[in-house]
């Protein structure tokens, strides 16, 4: 029964019995944390072997005879762009395998367009750059954005992808630079692009010469069973039928495949920009850390050994989705206060409380020892306007501590709906 149907002496014995499991839960003096997408210690005891992938200087040579202990290579070693190529899609020489985090390519990136363009006036000379940023989306790219004084305008991430009537208004925009877009198991909503977004996103014809979509395709091999994952498209095999290559610049990392802190990086995206990325690497580095570049390539040899690994994720990250909706279901399905998504991958699930009351949902958990993403920094400044997503990163407790997680934020999310009635 919907709870909007229930009759005043229904909805106070909801709230009643809702306050006293609250209550229950703080007296436990509870702390548990379900902030922020990171891997688990068992997920990373997966890539133990990687240490050994190298145990003398005669395995720090690449396939080209390259001694990988010294200076150059500053596009990263050909072995580990080739492993990149290969999972992405594109020729090892449209890669640049670089550290270990992806956020710090598309950070140097967009710095790059401030101070010198994207082959055009540097942002930083304009009077107004905008991004679009699909909501509820990654919070770690609008503080990029933030920082260099980006206007963020939203745009919904529907099931199949951004709303792309409301893309293609913004850009006509010249002052509409980019946006930034995650295709796969969407940051927070586990949604993936269709193929006819992608198609339609690699039709875009923006008013600024200059703009520039931030793929950060960090979940590109992200399932929880490799054989029933949601189905991938590659944007440039698209981009190439219209011309539009040089709008997309892609992001990868192997931070969520091996280690989270020590992985290794990748920019993907036509010759034109490879070109001037690598004319502004040539200021900034000498080269990238290719010893760690050769190890991950030993290590997972090629794209059998990528997707070996994350059926060994998926074995982990699955029971820990499924119980966390289970959850969720069990004591709030059918109720109408909330909905959330049921995603096949990646590492988070979107949760929508009733409207106004996501804000009181996160204060009720905090107060009871549940510490959640900040509510409202799936959106540009923390602000939604609708105060209703909340992020849910299942990956990192235990099992039983999640569990107890789930039924916690439950109880907070009929606590607040009770509030508001009585």
């Amino acid at each position: 029964m919907l709870y909007k149907e229930f009759n005043k002496e229904q909805k106070l014995a909801f709230f009643n019995e809702a306050q006293k499991k609250y209550d229950e839960f703080k007296a436990q003096g509870l702390s548990v944390n379900m902030a922020r997408g990171k891997p688990c210690k068992e997920q990373l005891d997966l890539s133990d072997g990687i240490f050994d992938a190298i145990s003398s200087s005669e395995d720090c040579f690449d396939s080209t005879g390259l001694d990988l202990r010294n200076y150059g290579e500053l596009l990263g070693t050909y072995d580990c762009r080739k492993l990149f190529g290969e999972l992405l899609g594109v020729p090892a020489e449209n890669v640049i395998a670089c550290g270990s985090a992806s956020l710090t390519l598309m950070y140097d990136y967009i710095s790059q367009c401030i101070t010198h363009g994207a082959g055009s006036t540097p942002w930083g000379k304009l009077d107004k750059v905008k991004f679009i940023a699909v909501v509820p989306g990654y919070d770690r790219h609008f503080a990029i954005a933030e920082y260099f004084g980006i206007e963020l305008v939203n745009v919904e991430m529907l099931e199949d992808g951004p709303d792309m009537n409301a893309v293609n208004e913004h850009i006509k925009d010249e002052s509409v630079k980019g946006m930034f877009i995650v295709p796969k198991y969407s940051n927070p909503t586990g949604y993936t692009i269709s193929e006819e977004i992608i198609e339609k996103l690699a039709q875009m014809k923006p008013a600024a010469s200059d703009f520039r979509v931030i793929w950060d395709n960090a979940y590109i091999c992200h399932d929880f069973d490799i054989n029933d994952g949601d189905p991938i498209y590659n944007i440039f095999d698209y981009a190439k039928k219209y011309g539009t290559e040089d709008l997309f610049i892609e992001f990868t990392s192997t931070s969520k495949i091996t280690f989270a802190g020590a992985g290794v990086s990748a920019i993907a995206a036509s010759d034109a920009n490879i070109k001037a990325i690598s004319k502004r690497l040539n200021f900034q580095v000498i080269s990238y850390d290719k010893i760690n570049q050769i190890r991950h390539v030993k290590y997972l040899k090629n794209v059998d050994g990528i997707m070996a690994q994350m059926q060994k994720h998926g074995e982990i990250m699955k029971p820990k989705f499924d119980a966390v909706l289970e959850i969720l279901e069990k004591e709030l399905g059918g109720l109408g206060i909330a909905k959330w998504t049921n995603p096949k991958g990646g590492y988070f699930i979107s949760l929508d409380v009733l409207e106004g009351s996501a804000k009181r949902v996160g204060q009720l958990a905090k107060e009871a020892g549940l510490t959640m993403t900040t509510v409202g920094a799936t959106f540009p400044y923390g602000i939604d306007p609708n105060d209703s997503n909340i992020r849910i990163a299942p990956s990192f407790p235990l099992i039983d501590e999640l569990k107890i997680c789930a039924e916690l934020l439950c109880t907070c999310i009929k606590l607040a709906a009770g509030e508001a009635n009585v």
